[in-house]
């Protein structure tokens, strides 16, 4: 599980103090996937980096007793000077993984073809996400981290198997997604929350939540 205790996070934005979590407590325990909706600039991506140790709280304490991910988006060890199966294969040994395992789950389900053997920084930006998604999915985690949601692709064959991948994983392992749009949350959570001026507030539904996030915006 993850568990925040009377945390509180805010920057100085050179002109006010930005409040992103005002004294929050909650629990997120594994089989119970949550939503948080939070409109742009409300401080989603600090929360989610807050989950998994890259950024500490101002006050308040962070426990973790489960296999946390980093956030979809963010990998400090991937080199874009790098072929994704260079990336591939060094990224298992970190994770003490097979690294033939892994360089066969990404070429499954990112579908790059060449482009496997080139380096990540030749990528569009569509690709680059395909492959970070599929290298987040190759490794087992407890508690899954998304800012924004699944990758945006014009690759129908692409969403369809790393949704399917992620509903499997859900059968024992779970999810936080943290983003301003709705669609996603509908398909992978559980319940919701929303994160306004430094208050999160939870529901026992995503239509609760739906409702006053609609009515904050």
């Amino acid at each position: 599980m993850i568990e925040f205790r009377n945390v509180s996070k805010s920057f100085w934005t050179g002109t006010q103090r930005k409040v992103i979590l005002d004294q929050a407590s909650f629990r997120v325990d594994i089989g119970h996937s949550i939503g948080i909706l939070a409109p742009n600039g409300t401080g989603k991506t600090t929360l989610i980096n807050m989950m998994c140790g890259l950024e500490k709280p101002d006050e308040g304490e962070i426990h973790r007793t489960s296999k946390i991910s980093f956030p979809l988006g963010f990998m400090g060890g991937v080199n874009g000077r790098h072929t994704a199966v260079e990336n591939c294969r060094y990224i298992a040994k970190l994770y003490r993984l097979d690294a033939d395992y892994v360089e066969a789950f990404c070429r499954y389900l990112c579908n790059l073809d060449e482009y496997f053997e080139m380096p990540l920084a030749t990528y569009s930006k569509g690709m680059k996400a395909r492959f970070m998604m599929a290298l987040l999915l190759a490794l087992e985690f407890d508690i899954y981290l998304i800012d924004e949601g699944m990758p945006q692709s014009t690759d129908a064959e692409f969403n369809r198997k790393a949704g399917s991948v992620l509903r499997d994983r859900l059968k024992k392992s779970t999810v936080v997604i943290v983003s301003h749009q709705v669609d996603i949350l509908e398909a992978f959570c559980d319940s919701a929350a929303v994160l306004k001026d430094g208050r999160l507030m939870f529901f026992d539904t995503l239509e609760q939540a739906k409702q006053v996030y609609n009515y904050a915006q």
